[in-house]
């Protein structure tokens, strides 16, 4: 057999296992070993991006400035998915290829078809352009542009495509994880070296854009001191953000949050009006030797509630949030060849070759999450929803919601329960505790919990959610005990994954009942 036919069978091959590629739309979807003693009476109902007006919740869909994923080959799994903003990176050296001439038709078929599907792209304006001496490099860690000439390029550059596209994009972000060592071997850049970078840069898409969002910094790291030294940095232009970017990649999400709240206290005293933002996270479905928290092995499972548990843990502590990222891809000059070069954390899982071949759990369970927190479903800032009989378990995460007046519970477990530690001579004294933060695991074994929620009536017809699977189950009105102020929820099945209590009549619209 000759070698084009050969190749020709492979390529038809390959075309056909990404076409049998479907996203599965049955009530049973996700299929794991979860087992309750209540009875199920419905599935949560994917909702497409033209059901949902907006949420705080965005998705990752970089790389295509770099070839390294497929936007056409995974691009239709993007609508039912329901996210309404999505993040591009902007590929300085793929637009402008030649000195001065800019070719933007990539970007435009993928911005226009995010519009005629009701998504805002939001384009970080990353990477460098080595056509220009000191223009930096095309990929991570390439180290901005510092050279005159590649600084006036680079001013240019984001010149033409904030032009190109005024009045399709509003969103804009900065450059890409400044604070990681550079790959040439350069000196780490200064917390006052990425402020100017950055004041220069808004500068310039605020001139061309007056009402453009424009979020800063993109750190890589979750450090409230180095982000405080970038802000005080800025000075007065703190004003020009609209929101801060940090990543900060943890094996338990729950364990970010502290650091989180000293960000926000930080921004307070800097930029008052601007909010937080978490620009980049995500969890690999496999072990592997590289990338953020590639050294453990997690699993198809551990992945879909490590998500979740992201997402819910930033918008309960008012944090826009993204899930890194859309699919799988091949991170091409990653050390130790191909097979190491492979970042698992995509929804959606792709080949060396980026065709699309399968669509994890984490699709399904991002979906769950997306379908039910849009904005219409608003935080109760002062939640009156614990756990147990007080504050005595902090092993599990508690949130409050409401939804036209409906209180939505969403809880989980993220430890085991938290440990004294210190005494008379400790290092942290007497009564401190330490809670043992824990990633997520492979178990679908659920415990009974208590939950006390003061100043609210018992549900009128209350419903278990299990966001991992959507499915919807039957809550016990004998299983809420009023007394006093509040009432109690006993039997509660809880485990290491999101879950909901509500009302029934709140999941009216995202939801399909069993007969």
């Amino acid at each position: 057999m000759s070698k084009n036919r050969i190749a020709l069978i492979v390529a038809l091959a390959g075309l056909f296992a990404q076409a049998a590629v479907e996203i599965d739309t049955s009530p049973n979807r996700v299929d794991v070993p979860l087992e309750v003693n209540l009875k199920r009476i419905g599935t949560l109902r994917p909702r497409s991006t033209t059901e949902i007006r907006s949420s705080n919740l965005m998705l990752g869909c970089e790389c295509s400035d770099r070839d390294l994923v497929d936007f056409e080959g995974y691009k239709r799994f993007l609508p039912p998915l329901g996210v309404k903003t999505i993040r591009l990176q902007g590929g300085w050296a793929k637009c402008e290829k030649e000195k001065g001439k800019y070719d933007f038709g990539w970007l435009d078929r993928i911005v226009d078809y995010l519009k005629s599907q009701g998504v805002e792209a939001a384009i970080e304006t990353s990477y460098g352009n080595p056509i220009y001496a000191g223009g930096g490099s095309v990929d991570l860690a390439a180290g901005f542009p510092t050279s005159e000439e590649g600084l006036a390029g680079w001013d240019a550059w984001v010149d033409a495509i904030t032009r190109h596209f005024r009045g399709r994009v509003r969103t804009w972000l900065m450059w890409n994880e400044p604070d990681i060592r550079p790959k040439d071997g350069s000196a780490m850049k200064t917390p006052e070296q990425i402020a100017a970078f950055n004041v220069r840069t808004a500068k310039i898409v605020l001139r061309n854009i007056p009402d453009a969002k424009i979020a800063g910094l993109s750190l890589a790291h979750c450090k409230s001191e180095y982000f405080e030294e970038c802000l005080k940095a800025m000075g007065e232009d703190a004003k020009l953000f609209d929101t801060f970017i940090y990543h900060g990649y943890a094996p338990a999400p729950e364990s970010s949050y502290a650091e989180v709240e000293k960000h926000k206290a930080v921004l307070a005293k800097y930029a008052p009006n601007a909010r937080m933002w978490q620009g980049e996270n995500g969890c690999p479905s496999e072990m592997r030797p590289r990338f953020a928290l590639a050294h453990i092995a997690w699993s198809e499972y551990s992945q879909a509630k490590w998500d979740m548990r992201r997402m819910l843990g930033d918008l309960g502590h008012d944090v826009f949030s993204s899930v890194y990222t859309i699919c799988d891809f091949l991170h091409a000059g990653a050390k130790g060849g191909q097979q190491n070069g492979m970042n698992n954390k995509g929804l959606i899982r792709a080949n060396e070759e980026r065709r699309v071949i399968a669509i994890k759990r984490a699709y399904y369970a991002v979906q769950n999450v997306v379908s039910v927190f849009d904005d219409t479903v608003v935080r109760v800032p002062d939640a009156s929803f614990e756990k147990g009989f007080g504050a005595e378990d902090k092993s599990i995460a508690t949130y409050q919601y409401a939804k036209d007046g409906k209180p939505i519970f969403v809880f989980w477990s993220h430890g085991r329960d938290f440990q004294k530690i210190g005494g008379e001579s400790g290092v942290l004294g007497e009564g401190k505790w330490r809670i043992p933060f824990e990633r997520p695991g492979d178990s679908f074994e659920t415990r009974p919990g208590v939950f006390k929620y003061t100043g609210g009536a018992p549900l009128e017809d209350p419903v278990w959610v299990d966001l991992f699977t959507g499915r919807v189950y039957a809550f016990p009105k004998n299983d809420q005990l009023v007394a006093g102020d509040h009432v109690r929820f006993v039997n509660v099945p809880v485990y290491d994954s999101p879950c909901l209590l509500t009302e029934r009549s709140a999941l009216d619209d995202r939801a399909v009942w069993l007969k």
